[in-house]
């Protein structure tokens, strides 16, 4: 498969790192508890920010819904480590994937706080979550590929 976007093959696809938590004596099994509970966070905060949407604040929506995702994303580290998350993160099979959605969790912050615009924010926050489900399908077994044959589908029985 080619470097880049549309790649899905990488040697390295992150198992538990025993080495990255034993400065904070955590086991294994309390990894996977505050992997649980780190992630469980993160969602809620992102599905109470659709609260803020019924208020139509749309800046507080925007910079919960961004910090709700970095908190889930952040759990993975209890189950990888930090180097390892970093390194597959930026793998070749992910770089652009994780660019793209770090750019757009940054932009939708930025534009969100700054201009304030509800129909921008929105845009920013659907093109955040594409990238998200496109960052996370390179982790599960031919998950872009599935992602591309739907969509592929989808507009040719259009």
């Amino acid at each position: 498969m080619p470097f880049g976007f549309f790649s899905s093959s990488y040697d390295d696809q992150g198992t538990m790192d025993d080495g990255s938590w034993k400065f904070f004596g955590l086991d294994r099994m309390q990894r996977m508890y505050a992997f649980g509970a780190c992630f469980v966070v993160g969602m809620v905060i992102s599905i109470l920010s659709t609260l803020c949407l019924i208020t139509v604040n749309v800046t507080l929506f925007a910079i919960l819904y961004s910090i709700g995702n970095v908190v889930s994303l952040l759990s993975m580290t209890f189950i990888v480590g930090i180097p390892k998350l970093a390194k597959t993160m930026f793998a070749p099979v992910r770089f652009w994937a994780t660019t793209i959605y770090l750019v757009l969790l940054v932009l939708t912050l930025a534009l969100s706080i700054w201009l304030k615009s509800f129909p921008l924010s929105i845009v920013l926050v659907i093109a955040q979550f594409c990238a998200l489900v496109w960052y996370a399908a390179s982790y599960i077994p031919y998950g872009r590929e599935l992602i591309r044959r739907f969509f592929g589908s989808c507009i040719t029985s259009i």
